[in-house]
Parts: C-alpha cells; structure tokens; sequence
C-alpha cells in the first residue's frame, strides 16, 4: 500500500508539473555554458545545483540526468555533489567543422518530481590548425604582356579553426615584380590576389619562383606555405569573358545524380589557339569537388553527389575560362539547395511508465519529444494516438509531449494497451514515424467472488458412507493473482437446532461439500446451510450462497402393523355373525410405512386361511371381508395370516394372524376363548397380571367412549342436506392415527360400535362402517334389526 501511495503522489507530481510549470518553462531562455575545445575529459563546467538553486543532495534524490539531441553524451552528472564534467575531450571542427559558434544544446532532466531545464554548452576555438594549400605547388602563365596592376588571383589555403584563428593574411616572399593582396570572398573565406607592379620581360627573366605563405590570427599565429611558379609567356591580350559574372540556381535536394545544373558560357575574341577557351573549377574545395563536374569543352555543371539540404544548404562554385595562352576569365555559380521532405519525424522517449495499477486517477504514462530536421512546412509536426483508447496525448513545451490516462482503467475490462504513437509531418508527400508502447494494467482486488449460481440443491441419498462427495458450489473472481484465489468456508447455521458441523463440511480450496455421516431420511429430509466465499486480496472480499440438502429416501422400513396388535399376551377375536352376506366386512387391517413415496405404498395379500374361499383380504386397503355367505356348516373359528409388503425395489413385508369368530348373535354371555396348548402349565400369577390389564383398559376405554359421546351429544350440529348421517366437528380423541399420505390409512372411514347391553366384559360386539365403502358393498341389515344394542356411537379412522 505505500508503494501504490508513492507512486501515486509521483504521478501527481508529473501531471502538475506539466500543466502548471510548462507554460513558464517554455518562455524562459537556457542556461549558457561555455567550454574551450580540446579540454580534458572530467574537467569541471559548472555545478548545477548552485545553478539550479537545489540542494547538493537534492539532484540525487530527484535522479537528475542530463539529455542531449541524439543522446550522444557529451556531458556527465555528479549527482553527489552537482558538478557537471566532460564526459571526453571536444573537438570543436569535428562537431561543428567550419559553423560558428559551436553550441551543444542539452536539457536536465528531474524525473521526481518530473522538471525540464534548457542549457547550451558553446565550445570555444582554439587555434589548433595550421592553414594548409591543396596544392603546394601553384603553375602561373603570365604574359609579358600583362600590364602593372594586373592581377592573378591564386588558391586559397584552408584552415579547419574558425573567427580569428582562422587565415588572417597572406604573404608572398619578396620579388621584383609582384605582390600579394588578401581578399574577402561572400563567405567570409579569404584568397590570395597576385597583383603586378612591374611588367615582366621574358628574355630577361622567363620565369621565377616565389613562396606564398597563410597566417592565420591566432596567438601564436599559424602559418601554411606554397611554392607558386610563374612562366611568361608570349603576348596574349585577350582573356576570356563570360557572359554573365554570377549565376544563381535553385536545385532541389533530391535531384538525380548526373542532372544538369547549369551551362556556363565564355569566348575570347582572340584568334587560333588563343580563342579556345577550356571551362574548370576553380580552386575547388573537397565538398564542392565532391559534388560537382564541369564539362571542360561545354561548360555544363553536372551533379556528381547526391544533396543534402539538412547538411548544406547553398554553394559557391568559382568557374575558370582559360584560351590557350595565359589569360583566363572567371564567373562564380552560387546554388541553392531547395529542401524536399526527405526526413521522416523522430520521436525520443524520456520517461514511460510501463504499469498502471488499475481504477488510479490520472496517470503520466510517457514524456517524449518529437523533431524532424526538415525545414519549413517540411519540418511541421503533428502527433496523435489511436481515437479508442482511454488515454490523452497533451503538448507542455515545444515539441514536447506527455501521453497520460484519461479515466481509471478497469483491468477485467482490458488488462493491456498497444498505445501506437504517430509523429507526422506537414509535408508533400507526408512521411510518418510510429512508436508503441505496451503499457499493463496490474489488477486491485475490486470484484468479489461470484457464485455460479444464488442457491444450489443437492440429492443425497439416505444412509450413505460417511465422508461421501454429495456436490460442489463454485464461485469465480475476475480479479488476477491473490485477488482471484478463492477459499470457501460453511457459514454459522441460521438453526440452532441443526448440528451443521456434524453433518457436512467443504474443501476449502475446491468448494466439494461432504457428508460426515450417514444420514437418515426419516430422521433429517432437508436441511439448508449458507457457503461463503473469500478471496484473497487486501482486504478480502466475499459473497455468499445457499445450499438446500434434499435427502432420498430408501426402502429401509418394512411396514409396521397398526392394527391388530401382534405383542398382546392374548390374540384377540374378530366376531362376525352367520348371517353375514358376501362382502361382510369382518376387520380392517391398518398398517403404517416410515418411508416415503412409493416405498410406502402397501398392499395386502391373504397368504393362508383355516378355509380357503371364505374371507379375501382387498389389497388396496386390507379391508377383510367375506368372500361369500355364511352357513351353518362353517366352522366357528377361524385363522387369517394376511401379508402387508410395500413398493419398494427390494420390497419389504410384514404378516399379521387375524383369528374371526362365527357366532349367531351378540347377545351370548359368554364368548368361547381360544384352546390353549395342553402341556402349557398354569401361571396364576400371569393371569391376574392379564385380568388387571385388561381391567384397566376396558375401564380407559370405556371412559373414553362416554366422554366421546357426551362431548358428540353436546355439540353435535343439524345434518347437513343429503348427508345419511351425521359427521364430528370436533378433533378426534388421542388414540386414534392420522397417517395421511402413507400406509392404508388415506381414506376417512366412520364405524358405528355397539356394545352388548349387560355385557360385564364391555367387549366390542360389533364393527361396520356407516358410511358407503368403496366398492358398494351394503354391510346388511342384520345390524339395524338387532334388538341386543342398547347404545351406538360414531368414530373416524382416517
């Protein structure tokens, strides 16, 4: 965090110093250094902190550098202790050859805060070259006609130094007949002029030997010498003439090698030989012999080199017409070089930024410069980047660029930008430079975990293998490195009743849930728990989702058998009269299944009868009935084994023995009671322990009963329309089931049960359902003629 603190303070810095200190930098004039050539290298020129007004130690925090055109390094910073040196010895001629004076722009750079400072460095001249004659030895045919005061001009020495250490004079040794004046060219470049004092006379001295000598005006002054040869010839009068004194082209830059410049023309009026006039350059110098020819016949001045405006601009050509005596005339050619758009822009970089930590304000991403050395519109430039990219390109100095962002960049958006930079000139054809710069976006951790989806729903089934895979949530961060990595965690149950971390847990790493134990579907069927998820950037950030567990059940209960009761000391006895029709319901076997679905859906099956063909078992509802009428031949008892198997895959199954009683009536005292083994021997205590049993229960019972009734009879209400009889509106008593949705008890029934009048056992005597079965089956009318009951009442089994 104090890094990304720096670095934004930096960059703020760098903006405010472009926007508030560049329009003051642009108008203030550079710093004026000077140095005399041919100084040593690491020699002192000046200390830049006293001139900068900045501490000694204040260039090296704020990494000052100096920067030079073409980054050739000249100069070097002490950044300790400010003083800047030379890198190496200067040669002012090979840096500037004959310009004057000779001044090497440089900038100081302070990249933090980021700040410009113009200088010059002027490199003063020594005298440390002698002038020098091309050619030492100079061939002059003169006349002896040549009157006094004729003049020769001769060639001109050259000195490499410039101003006053360039040639001041020249000498000749001393003669009779000649001196020599100094004379100024239209550069500034001076040549020697042969003036006569004397007329010659060629039978007397045909020829003589001088020696010309160059001084310059340095101290102490240099000298260079040739020997100038001069024949007398015969007389020849005439020298040749041109028709124009100066010529003036214009030729552009790019003209072809071998393209006419210019035809130069002379005569001499004088006859034969000496009438021939021969055309040469006169007292060429290198670059000019270099760069153009002159047909010596024609006069037609002819390229040799290709131009170069940015190099030199404009020549002087000197061009000689000599006859075949010893006359000559002379005629100067000044061309111009006309400049084309030959240079392409340049673009060099200062400062750039190679990553942006993303959503940051505005941000200096590069400190550039731009130039083209063209001239004129030819050197105008323009600079741009592309239109879709969130990044503006401001001018602060001349030719001075900073591109910086426009808006905070978003690196799930676009994580890297190609920012192509064109530099283009103003000129015919336009020439383009292109600079890209790769700048990252580095990430910050601003997007939260999300999951694939708000809430998930898992099926498991029940008793599964502990430290079974029962899913997996996932949860995605767009964000890069760390600020991606995510870890997920349970979060604290909303229940307190739900021991969720014994029931499940998850891979931190991988969001795969588990179940730490078997689980048991009539126990739990559902159950919900929140997951988190966290990255792990700084500071973290999360989202949450909820998991539903749907537990599946399986077929692991067989039925259990409700009614009648299998663990009683003493099975009980289903009574059915004789003259009970087919279709007589005699019992209803009631059973339940703790599964669900179809592993609860039972049926019922008579597996074995005392007398087959007499009862059948409805397999839908266990309802036993009679299969046909009774007769007198039929045996008194009877002994059911009803099987209760559900719908499972593998099915499971229950048996419960049904004994029934044939008997005339309900008004017999005393009921037949079931054999028992002979060889059982007796248990007194056993019986008093089942007579008080059921003492007991007949007494709950029957107390039961007479609060039913009176609680029906208090509150009983008119029949509705149509109804046969009358059904409660009050909840039923405590020992009666519901098990609606499973087991056989999903249909309402209503049984009337009557109790014999005078029965000292209070027993049941009779069972039939009072509203219509579902197979429309009639229980008869035996019941209803009956004259034994003496009270009737009505229940719901449902």
């Amino acid at each position: 965090m104090k890094a990304s603190r720096k670095l934004i303070c930096r960059q703020r810095q760098v903006l405010f110093f472009f926007l508030f200190f560049g329009l003051s930098l642009a108008g203030t004039e550079p710093r004026r250094y000077s140095v005399v050539e041919e100084t040593e290298g690491r020699s002192f020129v000046t200390n830049l902190a006293k001139d900068l007004g900045l501490g000694q130690r204040e260039l090296s925090r704020r990494r000052a550098r100096v920067i030079s055109k073409g980054n050739k390094l000249h100069l070097q910073l002490d950044q300790e202790n400010g003083d800047l040196v030379l890198h190496e010895k200067l040669d002012r001629e090979e840096l500037c050859s004959h310009t004057e004076p000779c001044v090497l722009r440089f900038q100081v750079l302070l990249e933090n805060p980021l700040e410009f400072f113009q200088a010059e460095l002027q490199v003063i001249d020594i005298n440390d070259h002698a002038p020098e004659f091309l050619d030492r030895d100079v061939l002059l045919k003169i006349s002896e006609s040549s009157p006094p005061g004729a003049t020769f001009p001769l060639k001109s020495a050259r000195d490499m130094d410039v101003g006053q250490n360039n040639i001041e004079s020249y000498i000749i040794s001393p003669n009779a007949y000649f001196r020599v004046l100094t004379r100024q060219r239209s550069d500034g470049g001076k040549y020697p002029e042969l003036v006569m004092d004397k007329a010659l006379d060629r039978e007397k001295e045909p020829e003589l030997r001088l020696m010309l000598t160059a001084q310059d005006g340095g101290s102490p002054p240099r000298t260079g010498t040739a020997q100038v040869y001069i024949e007398v010839l015969d007389i020849n009068d005439n020298a040749p003439e041109f028709e124009q004194s100066l010529y003036q082209v214009q030729i552009p830059e790019d003209t072809p090698i071998g393209s006419l410049i210019v035809t130069v023309s002379a005569t001499d009026i004088d006859l034969g030989i000496n009438g021939e006039v021969s055309y040469s350059i006169f007292q060429p110098s290198e670059e000019i012999g270099k760069t153009f020819e002159i047909d010596s016949i024609t006069g037609e001045i002819r390229l040799k080199k290709q131009l170069d405006f940015e190099i030199i601009q404009s020549y002087e050509v000197n061009i000689e017409a000599k006859d075949a005596g010893s006359f000559s005339g002379k005629c100067t050619v000044v061309t111009q070089v006309i400049d084309v758009n030959d240079n392409v822009p340049e673009i060099a970089m200062s400062a750039i930024t190679r990553q942006i930590p993303e959503n940051s304000p505005e941000t200096v991403v590069a400190v550039f410069s731009v130039s083209d050395i063209d001239s004129e519109e030819n050197g105008k430039i323009s600079c741009f980047i592309q239109d879709d990219l969130p990044f503006l390109l401001k001018s602060s100095l001349e030719n001075f660029y900073t591109l910086l962002t426009e808006r905070p960049l978003d690196r799930e958006n676009q994580a890297e930008y190609n920012i192509t930079i064109t530099v283009t000139d103003m000129g015919t054809p336009r020439l383009q430079t292109q600079h890209t710069i790769t700048v990252l976006v580095s990430d910050v951790n601003d997007n939260a975990p999300a999951f694939s989806q708000p809430s998930y729903t898992l099926l498991v089934g029940e008793n599964n293998s502990p430290a079974l895979h029962i899913g997996s949530v996932s949860a995605t961060d767009p964000d890069a490195g760390s600020n991606a990595q995510v870890t997920y965690s349970l979060l604290p149950s909303q229940d307190p009743q739900l021991p969720l971390a014994s029931l499940v847990s998850i891979n931190a790493d991988n969001g795969q849930l588990f179940a730490l134990r078997s689980l048991d579907f009539e126990a739990v069927r559902t159950f919900e728990f929140g997951v988190g998820a966290w990255d792990r950037g700084s500071p973290a950030l999360s989202s949450q989702a909820r998991v539903r567990v749907l537990v599946l059940d399986r077929n692991d209960n067989a039925p259990f058998v409700l009614y009648p009761l299998q663990n009683a000391s003493a099975p009980s006895s289903e009574l059915v009269p004789r003259a009970a029709e087919a279709g007589y319901l005699v019992t209803k076997v009631v059973a339940v299944d703790s599964d669900s679905g179809q592993n609860a859906w039972l049926s019922f099956q008579l597996l074995k009868a005392t007398e087959p063909g007499l009862f059948s078992v409805w397999a839908h509802n266990g309802e036993v009935r009679t299969a046909r009428p009774l007769s007198e031949r039929d045996a008194p008892k009877h002994r059911l084994l009803v099987l209760v198997r559900d719908n499972g895959d593998p099915p499971l199954s229950a048996s419960v023995t049904l004994h029934v009683l044939l008997v005339d009536g309900f008004s017999q005292p005393f009921l037949p009671l079931p054999d028992a083994p002979p060889d059982a021997p007796p248990d007194d205590r056993l019986t008093v322990y089942l007579v008080v049993a059921l003492a007991c229960v007949s007494s709950l019972f029957l107390f039961s009963v007479l609060a039913f009734v009176t609680v029906r009879l208090c509150r009983r209400a008119g029949p509705p329309a149509g109804a046969p009889y009358p059904l409660p509106d009050a909840h039923f008593p405590g020992h009666l089931l519901d098990v609606s949705g499973a087991g056989t008890l999903s249909h309402s029934y209503q049984y009337e049960v009557c109790l014999a009048g005078g029965a000292g056992t209070n027993e049941f005597q009779f069972l039939k359902p009072i509203l219509p079965n579902f197979q429309g089956h009639s229980p008869g009318p035996e019941v209803e003629e009956n004259p034994n009951f003496q009270s009737d009442f009505n229940f719901s089994i449902q």
